[in-house]
């Protein structure tokens, strides 16, 4: 504002210079006027503001380099009084520091509190929007002339902001028009909670590119009577569990954590920023075919995230089909996934929540409900308070950590002995097992325990530098004996195989119900009523050839050696079992057997991508990328492929611009997976795991290196880029697995110009 009013200053004086020239026709000069009273002798001049010590613009495209402070005493949003506000702005200097932000015009105003609900229907406590309660909107507008243009392209009034020109990057609000502000609660209780937030405007970095991420100010909550700061009981949420999946903003304070990943009208950043609009006052119901979902927050969150789930069964309609392309990464019943602070999620029974997940209940006709009508939700709580029925018990929460350890396998032997064919051996494993906590008793059969019978010991040779090479695992059906809780499992295998170092664990996936390992029933629909609990089978080497022998592990079992783990990969999954249905893997050296460098071939070789037409059906129609096929199961390069889209379709995939659509974090954040710190790239510019190729048939090998960024990366120009620093790449595989090593870490390595540390920071602004 100040510099405009500069500029306002210069054109006035420019045109009185330019009048004064003009006047006089004889075109002679004027007589001098009399001198001038001198200055005060030892008076300076009013000193010029410092560079740097103000600033009107970011200095990058980091909406982190940009705040909004408020404080209680600053506001006035209740009672009689005049609507008031004042707040400071900053931004980061070229030098990193933060200072006072001038010239800001236009700003929106978000203000919310907490009401107790005696309506008998929905949560006890209520988020009531001022704005909206006093038929105004969500939000109220403040500008520099108290009047503003809507979204609706309406004239409507708006705040006066005003900036203190005594104190650069202060600002205050005040209402000019008739009666009081629209975010003021004249009747509302300062006693209450109440909720403030800013978001500004019109704000562009040093190059004059508007700022693409929302500048929003952190949710002020307060009690207005006291002044006091205040926690609220309903935010069962907390931003950390989102970040879980969506990633975190980088570069704001400590504490101040906000989501980085969210597409609804270009991130609102934070949970508490969301229920500003997403509050009762747009309550709406979810079986009108037109929306097809309740955009109060607790309903439509539970919606979205449900919502592969729910278009697979047919449930989604109207606008709530968008949500069908949201594939929950987690466990839906895992409440505590999302619901991370405190129990109101179980404490607190009401249909509204409950509906917008269990869409096909209809409690008019007590369809789907066992045939019970609620005469409300207060009746909820009879049935649904305490007990099986409660939420937490219903939904199994923590059933599969509490079973995790419910079947244990403790390989204690391997060993071979020859067979009357010259040709086989075999090979006998023992295990000490137990069940429940307790030696599986004699003559126990596993199979009516299993949800599928697939899986078993996961066993295969080790190379020297422990690439493992899958192929004398045996099933279920090759135990031997049981006695006093030792299980022994015997099979013959082609002698030239039962040589060596070897791994051992296992791959069985049990049913498990109130933490327990139990039998296995189905539902009328064939479909196992437990949840599937993964066996606990720490992978032991044994060395076929010589019991002293110098230990060789499998690479995926070293820490050095490997960049991410399963913790990592459960942050988001929660475990790692279900994501891969029967197969029970829990962790990454029962994976391996499967997805490594040596077993060629895949099961998802092609990729495709949402053309943006439906089918008659209205689902979506997929098209294969011509030209673009993989060869491997390498666990890497799968990891990266489904995350990043490049598969033949489901939960992720590419929309028709080769975008990547449904993962849910930021797409370069290498940290979303990989171990804080880890470094990918060895001295000598290979791998650090010391993968050095890729087996993508029976006698030809790839690249390491490439094909993992080939993952992503599956474009003609990448691939060509990949050639000629070296790589060997599918197509022009060779028949030597020892390939020579890409330059790659000459630039991408970490520290270098282009280091993937730098490219995939995960930075998200």
């Amino acid at each position: 504002m100040i510099r405009k009013y500069n500029k306002t200053l210069l054109t006035a004086a420019l045109l009185v210079a330019l009048s004064i020239a003009g006047c006089g026709s004889d075109g002679k000069d004027g007589q001098d006027g009399a001198p001038g009273a001198p200055g005060t002798p030892g008076t300076p001049g009013t000193p010029g503001t410092p560079a740097g010590s103000v600033v009107d613009s970011v200095v990058s495209a980091n909406a982190a380099d940009f705040k909004i402070t408020l404080a209680p005493e600053d506001i006035v949003v209740v009672g009689s009084e005049p609507f008031s506000i004042k707040f400071t702005a900053t931004a980061k200097n070229t030098k990193g520091e933060y200072v006072p932000f001038t010239g800001l015009e236009r700003i929106a105003l978000y203000v919310i509190n907490q009401v107790e609900n005696d309506s008998g229907t929905g949560a006890p406590m209520l988020w009531s929007s001022n704005s909206i309660a006093n038929e105004f909107g969500s939000s109220m507008y403040c500008n520099l002339t108290g009047e503003t243009t809507d979204r609706q392209g309406n004239v409507v009034n708006a705040c006066t902001l005003v900036e203190d020109t005594e104190n650069l990057g202060t600002y205050s609000g005040s209402w000019t028009h008739e009666g009081n502000a629209p975010v003021v609660s004249a009747d509302g209780d300062p006693n209450s909670l109440f909720r403030v937030m800013v978001r500004t405007y019109d704000v562009t970095d040093a190059s004059g590119e508007g700022i693409s991420d929302k500048l929003l100010s952190t949710p002020l909550d307060f009690i207005p009577a006291t002044g006091e700061l205040a926690v609220s009981a309903k935010d069962s949420v907390s931003n950390a569990a989102c970040i879980q999946c969506h990633s975190e903003l980088t570069g704001y304070a400590e504490g101040d954590m906000r989501i980085a990943n969210i597409g609804a009208h270009h991130n609102y950043q934070k949970v508490e920023n969301c229920v500003t609009c997403h509050n009762p006052a747009y309550a709406a119901d979810q079986t009108d075919p037109d929306k097809g979902f309740n955009p109060n927050w607790n309903a439509m969150i539970h919606t979205i995230h449900a919502g592969g789930v729910l278009a697979e069964d047919g449930l989604l309609q109207g606008d709530a089909k968008e949500f069908a392309g949201v594939h929950f990464p987690a466990e839906l019943s895992e409440c505590t996934t999302c619901h991370d602070n405190g129990t109101q999620w179980n404490d607190n029974i009401y249909a509204e929540a409950c509906l917008s997940c269990h869409m096909n209940v209809d409690l008019t006709t007590g369809e789907n409900h066992r045939g019970i009508i609620p005469s409300g939700d207060a009746a909820c709580a009879g049935c649904h308070g305490a007990g099986s029925l409660s939420p937490i018990l219903a939904h199994n929460v923590g059933d599969r950590a509490t079973a995790a350890e419910g079947l244990t396998f403790d390989f204690t032997s391997a060993t071979v002995t020859p067979t009357a064919d010259p040709a086989k051996s075999t090979l006998t494993v023992v295990a000490n097992v137990t069940l429940n906590g307790a030696a599986i008793a004699d003559g126990t059969d596993l199979t009516p325990y299993m949800t599928s019978t697939r899986r078993g010991l996961l066993i295969g040779n080790l190379e020297a530098d422990g690439t493992p090479l899958r192929g004398l695992g045996m099933a279920i059906g090759d135990l031997a004996s049981l006695s006093g809780g030792v299980m022994t499992f015997a099979k013959d295998f082609d002698a030239s195989r039962l040589v060596g170092p070897i791994y051992v664990t296992a791959e069985i996936q049990v049913c498990a119900e109130s933490g327990l390992v139990v039998k296995c029933t189905t539902n009328d629909d064939g479909d196992v009523e437990q949840i599937g609990v993964a066996n606990n089978a720490p992978i032991k080497y044994f060395n076929l050839s010589d019991p002293n022998a110098e230990t060789v592990i499998a690479r995926m079992d070293d820490p050095d050696r490997i960049t991410v783990s399963e913790a990592q990969c459960n942050t988001c999954h929660g475990n790692l079992t279900h994501v891969k249905g029967t197969h029970g893997a829990t962790d990454f050296t029962q994976c391996m057997d499967c997805h490594n460098n040596r077993y060629p071939g895949s099961y998802h070789g092609g990729v495709v991508y949402d053309t943006g037409e439906v089918d008659t059906e209205g689902k979506p129609v997929f098209a294969e990328v011509p030209g673009i096929t993989f060869s491997n199961r390498d666990l890497v390069t799968v990891a990266h492929r489904f995350h990043s889209g490049s598969w033949d379709g489901g939960g992720i995939y590419f929309n028709k611009d080769m975008e990547t659509v449904g993962y849910p974090a930021i797409a370069t954040d290498c940290q979303a997976c990989h171990k804080e710190g880890a470094v990918m790239f060895a001295a000598d510019g290979g791998l650090t795991s010391g993968k050095r190729s890729i087996q993508v048939s029976a006698t030809e090998f790839i690249s390491p290196v490439a094909e993992s960024c080939r993952s992503c990366h599956i474009s003609g120009s990448a691939l060509s880029h990949f050639k000629s620093n070296g790589a060997v790449v599918q197509g022009d595989a060779m028949t030597d697995a020892d390939l020579p090593i890409e330059s790659c870490a000459t630039c991408h390595a970490e520290g270098k110009a282009y280091g993937i540390d730098k490219a995939h920071s995960g930075v998200a602004h």
